[in-house]
This record gives structure tokens, C-alpha cells and sequence, in this order.
């Protein structure tokens, strides 16, 4: 078949960095190739794919340095390249949303629109009940609720390469935040969650600027307050697999890492760690770490540098240490 891929012109194809939609997008127009179809590709320059690429525009829009830049009209120039080679295809595969809807009505049953993202916007439902010819595709059932009554035809889950990313069976290391800082994909909850089971959490993410209120008010203090959580920024894909397999973890529980060195006290039996601020409103705000559970006879705290030291079976706090100097005092990592 000839097949039409059209993707959004936000991010590179696939992204250098974060990007769901157009990743999504590369990894089906390259299987595609991969099973014998003649497909296009409509995206930015630096695409790279396996499809013939049709390049509108010289770069994707949010790393392009201009300041001043309109990403609606990228779009429609876009579409109006498609709707003039729209000729050539047996299927036309959109995944911009609704945005090309009044400019392919009459070639609408050779179409095929994947909506990727929310549909619980106030005014949506009148443009799916305005344009019914368009055959959609949701990428879960529960992303349908919303529009129930939408021109469905199926529910295709996104995929990936299994050999982009490396399976690691068990893993006691820190817990991952992977995606974007926005109130719809609850970071917060991850930080509580990393809080409540006095485990480390890592957070590879982006901040738009439309949600640079909610991190800097919400967010960034939930970090500044919380010494389990470390936020590194947006990744790409050649970090995603080291960051969500933990390469580092040898089984260990972590319990601080030196702030110069990296060298870590580490626990290299099985305990149980909790959170429990009720516990712990004697420590100094900032300090408390966690409990430790030892079920067994005894666990082993390493150091890198030092003897391990025994932990009988019970239960311990941890905290973090003050380190004094003239005219103040500071937490240290260990």
C-alpha cells in the first residue's frame, strides 16, 4: 500500500529529546517500511526515517532557536502539501489532532486520524460531532470515555523496539520519573510517592512553557524539600535505557551518596524502607532520609571507603547530618 504518514512539526521524528507523539510516529512508519509498504513521511528536515520524506519545514519548532515563530501556519503549509498529493496515497495517516479535518472531507474515508492525547476539553466534542466521516483510532479505551460517541474504529497501543531498551529482570535502585512536568502527568504524586517509601527518585523531564508556573510553584519546591529526589532534565532516547534500567544497582538500597565523591552507604541485605514524618518530628526539617525495617538477624551498611558496620534485627531512622561552619550550618549528603 501507499500509505501517508503526517505528523506534528513540535518535535524532531524521532525526537532528540522528550516527544511522545512523533516517537510513536517513527517507530510505526519505520515497521511499515520493514513490511512492504510505500509510505511518505511529512515532518521536519532532521527526520530520519526509512520512509520517503516530504521536509516542511527546516527544522521541528520547539528546539528552533527563532524567537519569533507561528506553529500554526507550519501546520497548515504542511497540510496543504499533503491535501495537494493527497492523490497518491491509499491511506493517509494524520496524527495532528483535528486540525486537518474541513481540508479532507472529500477523501475522508482514506484517511485514518490517531488522537494522542487528552480528549477531555470543553470544546471538543462539537468538532467530533461536526466532522463524523473521519475514521479515529485511540491509543487506549479509556482515553475514548470522553467522546463515546466519536467515528471509532479501533484502540492501537503504542509500541516500541524491544531492542531499544534493555530488560533487566529485578532492580532495587532509585525509582524514575520519565516524561513532562505538567499537572496531568502527576509528578507530584511520584515525589510522594519516593517520600513515602523512603526510596530515591530520579526525574527525567521537561518543562514547557505553559507549565512553568506549576513547576515553579508546585514542583521545584516539592524537590528543594525532599533529599530523595534528584530532577536531571529531559533525555533522550540513547540515555532512556541506562536511566530506566539503573545500570548501577547492584542489589544495594541506597541511603545517601557523597556529595564529592559518590561514594555511597549502602544496605546490601533485604530491609524494608518507609517514610513516617510522625516518627520524626524531632529531627531538624530537611534531615529525616527514612526508616529502615531489618526482618532478618542482621543487614550490612557499606561504605565504599570503610568496614561495614551491622544492623541487628529493628527498626532505624536516618537521617542526614549537619555540617557547621563559622556562620551557618549545612545539610551534607551524608
Amino acid at each position: 500500500m501507499k500509505i501517508a504518514q503526517v505528523v506534528p512539526l513540535y518535535e524532531a521524528v524521532p525526537p532528540r529529546l522528550y516527544g511522545g507523539t512523533e516517537r510513536v510516529a517513527a517507530h510505526l512508519t519505520d515497521a511499515l517500511v520493514h513490511l512492504g509498504h510505500e509510505v511518505t513521511l511529512f515532518a521536519s528536515a532532521e527526520a530520519e526515517t526509512r520512509a520517503a520524506l516530504v521536509p516542511v519545514r527546516d527544522q521541528a519548532i520547539r528546539l528552533d532557536p527563532a524567537p519569533l515563530k507561528s506553529d500554526l501556519a507550519a501546520h497548515l503549509a504542511m497540510l496543504a502539501e499533503v491535501r495537494r498529493r493527497a492523490g497518491e496515497f491509499d491511506v493517509i495517516h494524520f496524527h495532528t489532532d483535528m486540525l486537518h479535518f474541513p481540508m479532507f472531507e472529500d477523501v475522508a474515508e482514506r484517511t485514518i486520524t490517531t488522537l494522542h492525547g487528552r480528549l477531555d476539553l470543553k470544546d471538543l466534542p462539537e468538532v467530533y460531532r461536526r466532522w463524523t466521516a473521519y475514521p479515529l483510532v485511540s491509543v487506549s479505551d479509556e482515553q475514548r470515555k470522553p467522546l463515546p460517541c466519536a467515528n471509532w474504529i479501533g484502540t492501537v497501543h503504542h509500541g516500541t523496539p524491544a531492542e531499544q531498551y534493555a530488560f533487566h529482570l529485578r532492580s532495587e535502585g532509585y525509582l524514575a520519573f520519565l516524561g513532562r512536568v505538567s499537572p496531568e502527568k502527576r509528578p507530584d504524586r511520584a515525589i510522594e510517592i519516593a517520600r513515602g517509601c523512603g526510596k530515591r527518585l530520579k526525574m527525567a523531564a521537561k518543562v514547557d512553557a505553559a507549565d512553568r508556573r506549576y513547576w515553579s510553584e508546585v514542583i521545584e519546591p516539592m524537590i528543594r524539600a525532599e533529599p530523595l529526589v534528584e530532577f536531571i532534565g529531559e533525555i533522550g532516547d540513547t540515555g532512556k535505557s541506562a536511566f530506566l534500567s539503573d545500570p548501577g544497582s547492584d542489589g544495594a538500597a541506597v541511603l545517601a551518596e557523597g556529595e564529592m565523591t559518590g561514594h555511597r552507604h549502602a544496605i546490601y541485605d533485604r530491609v524494608t524502607m518507609f517514610r513516617d514524618d510522625s516518627l520524626a518530628h524531632d529531627i531538624p526539617n530537611g534531615l529525616y532520609v527514612g526508616h529502615i525495617r531489618v526482618d532478618e538477624p542482621c543487614a550490612r551498611i557499606q561504605h565504599d571507603e570503610h568496614d561495614a558496620v551491622t544492623l541487628p534485627k529493628g527498626t532505624y531512622r536516618v537521617r542526614r547530618q549537619r555540617e557547621l561552619e563559622p556562620k551557618d550550618a549545612r545539610i551534607v549528603a551524608d
